[in-house]
């Protein structure tokens, strides 16, 4: 299959339909609409059809100048480039192609730009709440299935196929997520999946997970569309929720609209053979990796049905960079996360960050570089090491300390071992320009589940919560964690993406509501917006500094303060009480006498010592 998947590709650039047809004809445009007063002024139109590229173009509107024409390999697409004045106006230019006594008129939008929130990004101040829309809820039965799609599929009972979790679902459930303490909400990606089912490890699976586009300017319909996105962003930001959108630049699925006709050949990574990446990320930072072994890395395919994209092909580059521009105006999303961030070519990713940033300069941008060590994390984000090269992406998903805080409470404590791990993670941060803008995490889409990491002990879950809540960076926390979803991904990712229960019609067990959770379930839910809250509510959560002591006989004690207030966090992750004796502790605890308890609001009256249950993390609001 992987052959073929590659024979497909290779052998349809080899043809040109240009010369099969004499009628010219346009039959898309992207991007599919511009703006007036944007801080470029420039944007390169794709455009394309039967012998698009064979037309002379102009365009004759007020302060709109077509500066270039660009005809390609493939005389099906051109590529104009346009720029627009300040003094353009909004309202529909014509674009007009010529050639011979043929004329056609394509129309093309300049918008106004409007007022509403956009590109806010997230910060440390922020706690996200990841959800997948597929498996979270579902509030238009209309949308679940269409007959005129690669996968017509709906079916609640198949682990793998789609289940009509849609945006419309996600916004009904904004006052959930905002009664826990979320202040900002990511999904997986929303645009068009189109894909046919694929074949993975004998069982047929949907690309429910929509990492897989097949049109960049077209919200999936199963979704809701456009406008269910834009009526979905209005709503959390009525609400005080930002949100985050997943980014996939490395690839696309491989039934997107311009694979059936490319542009060019070198539109693609493309190789004798069909040729996937290693997955290993050392060749990219080795310096002494083989070149061979970096091409692989980046250029490889990441799975067959997910063609590679070439982003050292210029128009490439410039269609993916305007449609993430595109994106925040059209829809007002706050942030990015990007997938798949060290497969991309980084000198793009550079070009891509650097024209989100100046056109929306609070944006927050978090790549996924799946590593686990702290120098080939930096690499991936703004760095304090002399790199070849430096990279500008603000921030990043923390996979270093997920592992961490994950060995922290599976390990025994020794001499470089259990919280040791979490403590050594936190102490190499000097490497980063800015560590308080990665991503902590738990658990995700594409991790087990980590309740079931930690074996279901809710002790252990709520030290994992509270240092996730309580040290640096922006938290984030997988949907499903706060009512003790569980599983792992073997034998399939499919079940650490179950439905949230409660979200689809049907459900026997709702557990939005407190009545339908136990009071296990409770007890979680009610920990952690306990947390989220005096987190919303305390800068020194956000903004303070960060001090840790080493850890002795499974004792971790760590304090979040600034010049109003000290906040000490004391985790004992052993299987027996401890008294904590807080004389080393005396640089940052100096003159302080007493302490509110802030998960469970007793006032602690001495700081001599402090007990520790087993297994327990204390988080004390420090009083003089």
């Amino acid at each position: 299959m992987k052959r073929i998947y590659f024979f497909y590709f290779a052998t349809l650039l080899l043809i040109s339909p240009a010369v099969v047809a004499q009628k010219a004809d346009i039959k898309r445009v992207n991007p599919t609409n511009w703006w007036v007063g944007m801080k470029n002024p420039n944007v390169q139109l794709l455009v394309y059809g039967p012998n698009a590229g064979t037309l002379t173009y102009t365009v004759d509107y007020p302060g709109v100048k077509l500066v270039k024409t660009h005809k390609v390999e493939n005389s099906n697409y051109a590529f104009l480039d346009l720029t627009i004045a300040a003094s353009a106006r909004p309202g529909t230019l014509r674009l007009v192609g010529k050639s011979g006594s043929q004329t056609l008129t394509q129309p093309f939008v300049l918008k106004d730009r409007n007022r509403e929130p956009k590109g806010q990004g997230v910060t440390a101040a922020d706690f996200i709440y990841m959800a997948m829309p597929d498996r979270f809820a579902n509030g238009d039965e209309s949308n679940d299935k269409f007959a005129d799609m690669a996968d017509p599929n709906a079916d609640r009972s198949n682990p793998y196929y789609r289940h009509g979790g849609d945006l419309a679902g996600v916004g009904q459930r904004i006052d959930y997520l905002k009664d826990l303490g979320a202040t900002a909400i990511w999904l997986t990606p929303v645009l068009e999946n189109n894909q046919p089912l694929t074949n993975e490890g004998g069982a047929m699976r949907s690309a429910y997970h929509g990492y897989g586009f097949t049109d960049h300017y077209a919200v999936d319909k199963r979704m809701g569309g456009n406008e269910a996105y834009k009526t979905f962003v209005r709503k959390a930001h009525a609400a005080g929720l930002k949100v985050v959108q997943d980014a996939v630049y490395n690839h696309v699925g491989i039934n997107h609209w311009f694979l059936k006709d490319m542009p060019m050949k070198s539109w693609l990574h493309q190789w004798p053979s069909y040729t996937n990446t290693s997955y290993k990320y050392q060749p990219v930072t080795d310096p002494h990796g083989a070149e061979s072994d970096r091409r692989v890395t980046l250029d490889g395919w990441f799975v067959p049905h997910l063609p590679d994209l070439n982003q050292t092909n210029p128009f490439l580059a410039n269609f993916l960079i305007q449609h993430a521009l595109w994106t925040v105006e059209e829809f007002g999303i706050d942030a990015w996360r990007i997938d798949t961030y060290m497969y991309n070519d980084q000198p793009f990713m550079n070009r891509c960050n650097a024209a989100l940033l100046d056109e929306y300069p609070r944006i927050h941008i978090f790549g996924e570089s799946w590593v686990n060590n702290v120098v080939d994390q930096s690499y991936y984000t703004r760095n304090n090491i002399n790199f070849p090269f430096k990279s500008n992406q603000p921030g990043g998903l923390d996979f270093v300390v997920y592992s961490a805080m994950l060995d922290a409470l599976k390990q025994k404590f020794t001499w470089d071992d259990g919280v040791n791990r979490f403590y050594q993670a936190l102490a190499q941060d000097a490497v980063y320009a800015d560590p308080n803008k990665l991503v902590t995490f738990l658990d995700n889409h594409d991790t087990d589940r980590y309740l079931s990491v930690i074996g279901e002990d809710l002790d252990k879950y709520k030290i994992g919560l509270t240092w996730l809540l309580t040290t640096r960076g922006i938290p984030s926390m997988y949907y499903g964690t706060e009512i003790l979803m569980k599983n792992f991904k073997d034998p399939s990712d499919a079940e650490v993406r179950l439905d949230f229960p409660g979200g689809f019609p049907g459900d026997k067990q709702n557990k939005f509501e407190a009545a339908g959770r136990t009071d296990r379930e409770n007890n979680a839910f009610l920990f952690i917006r306990k947390l989220a809250t005096y987190r919303r509510e305390n800068p020194v959560l956000h903004t303070g500094k960060l001090m840790q002591f080493l850890p002795q006989e499974g004792t971790y004690v760590y304090f979040r303060y600034d010049g109003s207030k000290t906040v000490m966090v004391a985790t004992n992750t052993g299987d027996k009480e401890i008294l904590l004796d807080t004389a080393r502790f005396s640089e940052r605890m100096g003159g302080f006498k007493s302490a509110r308890n802030v998960l469970t609001d007793a006032a602690v009256g001495e700081l001599k010592t402090i007990k520790l249950p087993a297994k327990t993390a204390v988080v004390l609001e420090l009083q003089k």
